[in-house]
């Protein structure tokens, strides 16, 4: 099977990865069906665990690759990483700004200090985690689509644990979307598609990444700390504070250390 995945083209192997951490994503949504609300203290320490694999993945798998791919540059290897981080967080800074959302646990507002209704509330939260999921498919299609020109072992592991990495912060995505909407009366199958549906960004933002850098190779080391810093705005912006908006700050807080670790620990064996 393995050897089956490594004869595919980067992009094929993109898509692959990005099915896998979907499906993950459709995982966590599944929980609807066995209960109509979770643990806000298991809710939040999931996502606190989210934005530290995200975080550790912006390094490992996307910065530290960028630099060490940039020592040639006339500027310094530290310019294409820079640059590639800062658009990244403007990237999705203009996305949030153009389309309204809701993150997870925050209380919705008009802009005339009213609450939403519930229908509205739904449709602005599914929008919030599936802006999360840009980057992290964006991030694993680069990561593939890099071993077009650096086609090595250590490369493709790297790639498949960073796949691993985001497909196992996806399943508390899942559970944070699709509860809160069976909590709001809406059906179980419903509140599972929508979970799920957030997650289907990801197979094509992989696509788009991994068609990038596999067929413009200067863009990489660009491209990798673009989707790091995509990640990171993310983390800051979203993640941590949703993570922490009930209160839970102190679990949140070391269950990101845990989700950090656990991805660097992946991330430098397997890779």
């Amino acid at each position: 099977m393995m050897e089956f995945f490594q004869g595919l083209h980067p992009v094929t192997q993109a898509l692959i990865a990005t099915l896998f951490t979907w499906g993950m994503t459709a995982l966590g949504a599944t929980l609807v069906f066995a209960t109509k609300k979770v643990n806000q203290k298991l809710l939040d320490s999931m996502l606190g665990f989210a934005g530290g694999v995200m975080i550790a993945a912006s390094y490992w798998s996307l910065l530290g690759p960028a630099i060490e791919s940039s020592t040639d540059h006339t500027i310094g290897a530290w310019f294409p990483a820079a640059l590639g981080f800062l658009l990244g967080g403007f990237f999705i800074w203009v996305i949030d700004k153009i389309l309204p959302h809701l993150h997870p646990n925050a209380k919705a507002q008009t802009a005339e200090g009213v609450a939403p209704n519930k229908r509205k509330r739904s449709t602005l939260l599914v929008l919030a985690i599936t802006i999360h999921n840009i980057p992290e498919g964006l991030a694993v299609g680069i990561a593939f689509g890099a071993l077009a020109t650096q086609g090595t072992e250590a490369a493709l592991a790297g790639a498949i644990t960073l796949a691993l990495g985001i497909g196992i912060q996806n399943f508390p995505e899942g559970v944070a979307v699709a509860m809160p909407l069976r909590g709001d009366g809406m059906s179980r199958g419903k509140s599972f598609f929508y979970g799920q549906f957030s997650g289907m960004v990801e197979p094509m933002s992989a696509v788009i990444g991994a068609f990038a850098v596999a067929y413009i190779e200067p863009l990489l080391p660009y491209a990798l700390s673009f989707a790091a810093g995509a990640m990171i705005f993310v983390v800051a912006e979203e993640v941590i504070p949703s993570s922490q908006e009930k209160g839970n700050r102190d679990l949140a807080a070391i269950s990101l250390m845990i989700g950090f670790v656990l991805m660097m620990v992946l991330d430098v064996a397997l890779g």
